[in-house]
């Protein structure tokens, strides 16, 4: 317990109630952040019908938002370490707001990427920010759980995004409706960053909490210093969303012209990641707070990545099967990711941390949103050639035996007599803690 000078009262830690409602305001900020971003690919074939945009205009309007985060996002993880979470967020916040209204503004393709790329220079370091934020408020405590819940209402955007073409039917008789909607989820995204700020400033005055003293310098220097456990939980994060999210971006497409489905279903069964990660990401965070186990079950969900693309592109197993599979690895790698970061960083450089992480993450979604759209584009990819998406489902399977290489290699590290402490239950810490 701290004094604080100015009143001569006890101070205390932030109580739980306060705790979770920061985190729910704070997510609210990624939700309105996730819609935005998914807003296009149950657009790409409405895109491609009305304004002409081919696979690889389609692919760069979400590689571009991955572009300027190849650079932005480290800075902003210094911003961060430096101005604070509350500042960065409300910042953050606004740039997704102006990105979505620019993409909404006109047919222009260059027009819509220049939006996405204003979206994009906000959007991952919004991330960053709430992330950084729940850190401060949750380490120590339920860090997993408290990422998955954040992980869940973020991705309820992504579900409602994808699902927009049933909810929202109507919408997409024209290509610009459904993207004056996600300018609506941009709003939210400012309003819950802005209500973060009180909440934020308020604990600060009131409570003790998990950045009280001075942060630290930040300089480049410290990304060096960052151990090898650190490095291959980057490698893991740039191969299994490199799998995953430029996957998302022709999904719906892919499911409409390769197998039959309507539009309505395709944008369903392309949320069934969503879908399965708002269930299962904070119950993942519970199980690995209990019993560990870090690193292998990374491995686990790396490996159902390895056969899901094949199965779609060769086989005539119903898609639920496949996208389950993935649906489970989405919930179950991130929900035990990026707490493990905070295990390995300290408190006063972990901005800076996952600022890296999420650079290096982004050169991966820029680059095969790109190399997929064009593989689709070489192979001719479409309703009269639906085998024409096989090379990049190859592409994708590739990249889940990297993932599972470099969740194996984080396991054999961290279980050596110097590890972080990665495959230990949250009991045997304490009781480390103790000795």
């Amino acid at each position: 317990m701290v004094i604080d000078a100015s009143t001569s009262l006890p101070r205390r830690e932030p109580s739980a109630f306060y705790r979770w409602l920061v985190l729910v305001v704070a997510s609210m900020a990624m939700f309105g952040n996730y819609y935005v971003y998914d807003s296009i690919s149950p657009l790409a074939d409405v895109l491609k019908s009305q304004l002409g945009f081919s696979n690889t205009n389609i692919g760069m309007l979400n590689a571009i938002y991955s572009f300027p985060n190849i650079f932005m996002v480290l800075v902003g993880g210094f911003i961060i370490d430096r101005i604070g979470t509350r500042k960065a967020t409300l910042i953050f916040a606004s740039l997704c707001f102006v990105g979505a209204g620019l993409t909404a503004a006109s047919p222009q393709f260059e027009v819509m990427a220049a939006g996405r790329l204003i979206f994009g220079l906000g959007a991952e370091s919004l991330i960053v920010a709430v992330t950084t934020a729940l850190a401060k408020y949750f380490r120590g405590k339920e860090l997993s759980f408290a990422f998955g819940i954040n992980l869940t209402i973020a991705r309820l955007g992504s579900f409602a995004a994808l699902n927009s073409p049933t909810w929202a039917k109507a919408a997409y008789a024209h290509w610009q409706w459904p993207l004056f909607i996600s300018v609506i989820a941009g709003l939210i995204c400012v309003v819950a960053a802005a209500i973060y700020w009180l909440l934020d400033a308020h604990a600060e005055k009131t409570y003790v909490l998990g950045q009280e003293e001075e942060p630290e310098k930040v300089v480049i220097a410290d990304i060096f210093r960052f151990g090898k456990s650190y490095w291959y939980i980057v490698l893991l994060c740039i191969t299994f969303y490199s799998a995953i999210f430029p996957f998302q971006t022709f999904a719906v497409k892919f499911f409409i012209e390769a197998h039959g489905t309507s539009r309505e279903l395709g944008g369903f069964l392309n949320s069934m990641l969503t879908l399965f990660a708002m269930i299962f990401t904070p119950l993942f965070g519970l199980l690995v707070d209990y019993i560990g186990k870090r690193a292998l079950l990374m491995m686990f969900g790396s490996l159902l990545l390895i056969p899901v693309y094949l199965l779609m592109a060769y086989t005539s197993v119903p898609l639920y099967i496949p996208m389950a599979m993935m649906g489970i690895a989405f919930s179950l790698i991130p929900a035990v990711m990026w707490p493990s970061v905070a295990y390995i960083v300290e408190q006063s450089k972990l901005g800076t941390a996952y600022g890296v992480m999420t650079m290096i993450q982004n050169i991966g979604l820029f680059a095969f949103n790109v190399i997929i759209g064009w593989a689709n584009d070489l192979m001719g990819a479409g309703a009269e050639n639906p085998e024409g998406y096989r090379l990049g489902m190859w592409i994708f399977t590739s990249l889940g035996f990297f993932g599972f290489l470099f969740a194996y290699l984080l396991r054999k590290n961290e279980m050596k007599p110097d590890s972080h402490g990665l495959e230990l239950s949250r009991r045997e810490m304490e009781r480390l803690k103790k000795a």
